[in-house]
């Protein structure tokens, strides 16, 4: 699948839910690989906030991002939409604090984005794909979230707010296909009962019935919803028995729970890459949405860290075997921890290690639980790119590498006799004046057992006597 934009630039405008304030926005067009961002035009800087999850700043009834001071607050609509559209790479353009509640829902958003025209790009989609179940439980709440392999983009939400009124409510989409028909008309809502606490939070100030679902879930006193209405600035109602406010009627007898979905569907999409899995929902909200995508992009990073593993094929004959890198190295038994190299390119080498029970370190290093030493671990990556160095020179025999630094250095999983340790060492920069500096990944399987930035200087040996 190839990313996609938008064809021409198109702009909304509205009113901010919580902070009230009017505000236009403008989608456009952007290059592959872009993503989405948003920049606050009504700055002197005009600062570009990624929608990413290292940006997210707030979860209270909404979604909010940064960058330093500079916040853009409810978020998730228009992303949502963008997602159910399949948008890869657009610049929003924003005068104010805040992306406009419109209806309430991600229809506005997704009928303008349709105006604009989407259009494909060159570029294939890079997509975030669930290998295996991911889950995530708040034991405080009882939400939880859980990820699961499948061929394609899904969204099952279940919520349950203790009300008679709004019930257990259940809702799925089942492909992108159907977001615009199915999801992107379902409206936010409220409990009338929560409006002045939310007033008291300095929230809703853009609030009205013509952009969320106001549900009664107890008859209040003619006193109570005149004092609201004068908090909310609107005219008084009057509340004869529950149920939802609006004099208009519900989309879908579920459309709580749909628009739950939505906000699901936004907030997942700050993880920066479609996903292909089926995510359930269980009493989803954006704090846990947000906590959520956090857990999905470790695994993203894992994932594509993984992309670069190194395979591994016993039965093929090695560039450099056991003498011809002692021929190199001066690294002598039990130090020489390189037993051979199977690929050597101009910007990265692949060492192997077998661990065996007999490694001397066995002998005080845990003993009768053996694990091999994480300082050995970053050796063996260092002996490895050591032989990359090394290779550039014309006499590498008469050359050795120091370390001078090293960086960022994680140990995943332990290792133990009978693992095989793969030792890929990558270039971060061309060398100069016989400095290196590269990135060191240790795999085991399909697992990074341990990882390290180091930087050596490769020396003569003739200038230390």
């Amino acid at each position: 699948m190839l990313q996609k934009t938008i064809k021409n630039k198109v702009s909304l405008n509205g009113i901010g839910l919580h902070t009230g304030k009017n505000v236009t926005m403008t989608f456009l067009p952007a290059p592959e690989n872009h993503g989405i961002k948003f920049q606050r035009i009504d700055t002197p800087e005009g600062v570009i906030i990624p929608a990413d999850i290292t940006r997210v700043v707030s979860t209270n009834r909404g979604t909010a991002i940064s960058s330093g001071a500079i916040v853009i607050n409810t978020v998730e609509h228009a992303l949502s939409a963008l997602a159910g559209l399949g948008i890869d790479n657009v610049l929003i353009e924003i005068d104010g604090p805040e992306v406009p509640i419109l209806d309430g829902s991600a229809i506005p958003f997704v009928n303008a984005i349709e105006t604009a025209g989407v259009v494909e790009q060159t570029e294939e989609k890079d997509y975030f794909i669930v290998t295996e179940p991911i889950s995530f439980k708040d034991e405080v709440t009882g939400s939880e979230m859980l990820a699961l392999p499948a061929d394609e983009f899904e969204v099952t939400a279940l919520i349950d707010f203790g009300s008679p009124v709004l019930g257990q409510q259940f809702a799925k989409l089942e492909t992108l296909d159907k977001y615009k028909e199915e999801i992107a008309p379902c409206r936010t809502f409220v409990f009338l009962h929560e409006l002045e606490k939310l007033l008291e939070q300095d929230l809703i100030k853009g609030g009205d019935l013509d952009n969320a679902i106001v549900i009664a879930d107890r008859v209040m006193s003619q006193t109570e919803l005149d004092v609201l209405s004068k908090k909310l600035g609107k005219p008084s109602i009057k509340v004869e028995k529950e149920g939802v406010l609006n004099t208009i009627n519900l989309h879908f007898k579920n459309e709580p729970a749909r628009h739950k979905l939505l906000d699901v569907i936004g907030d997942l999409s700050l993880l920066g890459k479609p996903i292909k899995g089926k995510i359930v929902a269980t009493k989803p909200g954006h704090s846990i949405n947000i906590e959520f995508t956090k857990v999905l992009r470790k695994v993203a990073l894992e994932q594509k860290k993984l992309k670069g593993k190194p395979i591994y094929d016993v039965d093929k004959e090695p560039i450099l075997d056991t003498n011809q890198i002692m021929g190199m190295l001066p690294h002598r038994f039990p130090f020489l921890l390189v037993d051979k190299i199977i690929e050597m390119e101009e910007n990265h080498v692949v060492g192997i290690k077998n661990i065996s029970f007999t490694e001397p370190c066995f002998q005080g290093h845990f003993p009768g639980n053996p694990v091999f030493p994480a300082v050995l671990q970053i050796e063996a990556l260092a002996q490895t790119g050591g032989i990359l160095c090394l290779s550039k020179m014309p006499d590498p025999e008469n050359w050795d590498t120091y370390f001078i630094k090293i960086g960022y250095a994680k140990f995943k999983q332990k290792v133990t006799p009978g693992d095989t340790l793969i030792l890929k060492m990558e270039l971060l920069e061309p060398i100069r004046r016989g400095i290196c500096r590269m990135q060191g990944t240790a795999y085991v399987g399909n697992k990074i057992v341990s990882e390290a930035d180091m930087t050596a200087q490769i020396v003569n040996r003739t200038t230390l006597k």
